[in-house]
C-alpha cells in the first residue's frame, strides 16, 4: 500500500474544476500499490488545516464519474485562505496532518494564489525533511495563470467554458436589443475580470465578423469613461443601438470597494457596480436617440452553470488533472501540469510540466496587441486564440425528473488524530 493522497482546492470555482479532480482521483486509484487512501481537504487548506478531510476513497464510482458535469466546488469545497510566509505555526499544523494521515501526496487546485501554496508546501517538505510531493493543478476562469508570452501554459481550465458562456450570452443579448432598441437602445453588460480582460474579450466570440453593434472594454484598454460614451453615441448614430461589454475593472471612480481574503477587489460586495456607474452617466449625459441605457451584470452563473460548460475545456480539465498524477509519480516534488498549445493551424494540445516556482504568485497580462486600435474590440488574433476553447457542441448533463444529476460525495471524514486547531489567519 503507497502513501495516502490530499487533494484541495482554492479561489473561485469553474465549471470545469471537479474533473480535474475526477481526473486526480480515477488516476490515483490506478495505481494501488503507489497511492493508498485518497482524501479530500474539506474547503482547501482550511480544511487541511482543521483536519477535516473528506475520504474520496469510500465514495461510489458512480459519483466520483457524475464530478465531470457537476459544476463548481461544492463536492469537497474551496476557500480563500492563504498560506502567507510569516504563518509559521499554520505551516506546522500542515505537515502534523501530513504526517498524522500518512500523507505522501498533496494535489491543489487552482490559480495564482493556490499555486503560491503548493509550492510553499513542495519548499517545506524539502526545508523539513519530509516525504511529501507537492504538484499543483492549475484552475481560473480569468486565464492570468503564468506568463503573458503563454509558454508556461496556454490556458487554464475553466477560461473555455467562461469564454463559451459570454459567446452565448452575447449572441442572446443581441436579440433582445434588436426587439427593445427603440425603448432600450443601449445595453451595458459587466463583465467578471479585475484586471485582466481574457473574459471580457470573450463576448467577440459571439460574432467574429462584426456585424453586431458590439463595443468591447478591457481594463487594460485604458479607455475613460467620457470616451465610452462619445464612442457609444457614435454607434448610435449609425447603427440606432449599441451593446456595450465592460470590464469589472474598468476604471468609473470610487466604487467603494470591499476586498476579498486573498487581497482582490470584490467587485460583487462593493458598494457601486461597474455597470451601473457606466448606465447612470451615459442616461445623464444623454443619447444620440430616444429610449435610455439599462444593464445588467453577470455573476457567479458563469462559473457553476454546467450546461455552458465547454467540453474541449471538460477534456482538458481531466486530462490536467491526470497529468498532475503522472508528475507526482515520475518527477517528484514541486511541479504543476500544464496545457502547452502545439503550434500549426490544427487546434492540438500536449501536457506537461513547470515548476511550481516559476507559477507561484505568477500574473499574466492580456496582450495589448490583441487590443484593437481606440481600445473599443480584440483583434482576430484572440479570436484564433480563443474560438478552438469553446468547442462546438452541448455537453449532456445527465437528468432525473427534469432535473440536473449531480454528484452527490458521501459525508465520510477520517478520524480526526490531532488537537483541534483555529488557523492562524482567523
Amino acid at each position: 500500500m503507497g502513501k495516502n493522497v490530499i487533494v484541495a482546492q482554492s479561489g473561485g470555482p469553474s465549471p470545469v474544476i471537479n474533473n480535474s479532480l475526477r481526473g486526480i482521483v480515477e488516476t490515483c486509484r490506478m495505481f494501488p500499490d503507489k497511492f493508498g487512501k485518497i482524501y479530500a481537504g474539506w474547503h482547501g487548506i482550511e480544511g487541511v488545516l482543521k483536519e477535516e478531510l473528506l475520504d474520496l476513497s469510500a465514495q461510489p464510482e458512480e459519483e466520483i464519474s457524475l464530478l465531470r458535469t457537476t459544476p463548481a466546488a461544492g463536492s469537497i469545497g474551496t476557500c480563500r485562505y492563504k498560506l502567507k510566509d510569516h504563518q509559521e505555526k499554520d505551516f506546522d499544523r500542515v505537515i502534523e496532518i501530513f504526517k498524522a494521515h500518512d500523507i505522501g501526496y498533496f494535489f491543489y487546485i487552482g490559480g495564482n494564489d493556490s499555486q503560491h501554496t503548493a509550492f510553499r508546501v513542495s519548499e517545506l517538505a524539502r526545508e523539513r525533511g519530509v516525504e511529501i510531493v507537492a504538484t499543483g493543478v492549475p484552475k481560473t476562469i480569468d486565464n492570468d495563470v503564468g506568463d503573458s508570452e503563454f509558454k508556461l501554459i496556454d490556458h487554464t481550465p475553466g477560461y473555455g467554458s467562461v469564454a463559451r458562456y459570454w459567446a452565448h450570452i452575447i449572441q442572446n443579448a443581441n436579440e433582445e436589443n434588436m426587439g427593445s432598441s427603440p425603448a432600450d437602445p443601449v445595453l451595458v453588460i459587466q463583465a467578471m475580470g479585475r484586471k485582466i480582460g481574457f473574459i471580457p474579450a470573450a463576448a467577440r466570440l459571439a460574432d467574429p465578423e462584426r456585424r453586431m453593434p458590439l463595443q468591447i472594454y478591457l481594463t487594460e484598454a485604458g479607455v475613460t469613461l467620457e470616451q465610452l460614451a462619445d464612442n457609444v453615441n457614435d454607434q448610435l448614430s449609425r447603427d440606432g443601438r449599441c451593446i456595450v461589454v465592460v470590464s469589472e475593472g474598468f476604471d468609473v471612480g470610487d466604487i467603494g470597494e470591499v476586498k476579498d481574503a486573498f487581497g482582490h477587489t470584490s467587485f460583487g460586495s462593493s458598494q457601486i457596480s461597474v455597470y451601473q456607474s457606466v448606465v447612470n452617466y451615459l442616461n445623464s449625459k444623454g443619447l444620440k436617440t430616444r429610449g435610455a441605457a439599462r444593464g445588467q451584470v453577470m455573476g457567479t452563473d458563469q462559473r457553476d452553470t454546467m450546461i455552458y460548460a465547454s467540453t474541449v475545456d471538460l477534456d482538458e480539465a481531466y486530462k490536467v488533472g491526470q497529468k498532475a498524477v503522472d508528475i507526482a509519480l515520475h518527477e517528484g516534488n514541486g511541479w504543476m501540469s500544464t496545457i502547452i498549445r502545439e503550434p500549426g493551424l490544427i487546434y492540438n494540445v500536449r501536457f506537461d510540466k513547470v515548476p511550481l516556482e516559476k507559477v507561484a504568485l505568477s500574473e499574466r497580462y492580456f496582450p495589448k496587441k490583441w487590443i484593437a486600435a481606440g481600445g473599443t474590440d480584440v483583434t482576430d488574433d484572440f479570436v484564433r486564440y480563443a474560438s478552438p476553447l469553446i468547442g462546438e457542441d452541448w455537453v449532456s448533463v445527465p437528468m432525473i425528473g427534469g432535473i440536473q444529476r449531480f454528484a452527490r460525495l458521501v459525508p465520510a471524514f477520517a478520524k480526526k488524530r490531532l488537537p483541534g486547531y483555529v488557523p492562524q489567519a482567523y
